[in-house]
């Protein structure tokens, strides 16, 4: 039983990016303030990176792997949901990192949850789209900051070409959406994949700046 309270803590902390005070963590555990006391020495003398006291806070070390134990219910219903969308809608790259992970997950799963995620009782499905097509190429675009050219066909169906900055790729129901900093506008854009007629790189990769990143676009949002 404590093997497994300490377990929760880690995986508390590890969900915390900024020191969380040993109330939160009782109240989160269903434990006094005295038992997060203890169980914090207890996991520090074991060698866990936990820095931060009684008073102020404590917060786990980044780097720190901590194998999974174990996935409740609901979490594994989640891991399962969310891999069945990948699998629906992402491309092939993406599905096959979704059956990766749900043979990973399904190996640490407790006996009852064995293939639990890969042969679940909730499916989802989607339409075959356009959006495949440039899909893993705008990932990568994504994921290494590199610029593109692309063209696109917006709703009205009038073509332009556009050097961009890819910076974030968003599903919804029925489309994905790239968000980017469009070069020749000068300002945020965002492209319906499906609507992108072609996607080439420039060859030229971009920097960190500013005003011009995904988390300033969201703002705009708000």
């Amino acid at each position: 039983m404590r093997a497994s309270r300490l377990f929760g803590l880690l995986e508390q902390l590890r969900m915390h990016r900024q020191p969380v005070s040993a109330a939160v963590l009782a109240e989160t555990l269903g434990v006094s303030v005295r038992t997060i006391y203890r169980d914090i020495a207890t996991l520090q003398s074991m060698g866990a990176p936990i820095r931060g006291e009684g008073g102020i806070g404590y917060q786990m070390e980044r780097g720190y792997f901590l194998p999974p134990l174990h996935f409740d219910a609901d979490e594994l219903d989640a891991i399962t949901l969310g891999m069945q969308l990948i699998s629906a809608r992402g491309d092939g790259a993406l599905k096959q990192a979704a059956a990766r992970v749900a043979a990973k997950v399904d190996s640490v799963a407790p006996g009852g949850g064995h293939e639990r995620v890969r042969r679940g009782d909730m499916i989802a499905y989607s339409k075959a789209s356009e959006a495949q097509r440039h899909l893993a190429a705008l990932r990568r675009a994504v994921r290494e900051r590199r610029r593109l050219e692309i063209v696109y066909l917006d709703l009205k169906d009038r073509q332009s070409t556009r050097r961009i900055r890819p910076l974030g790729l968003t599903a919804f129901d029925n489309v994905w959406l790239l968000t980017a900093w469009c070069d020749t506008r000068n300002d945020f854009r965002n492209f319906r994949v499906d609507r992108l007629t072609a996607v080439a790189e420039t060859g030229d990769r971009f920097a960190p700046q500013a005003g011009m990143e995904f988390k300033d676009y969201l703002k705009t949002l708000r």
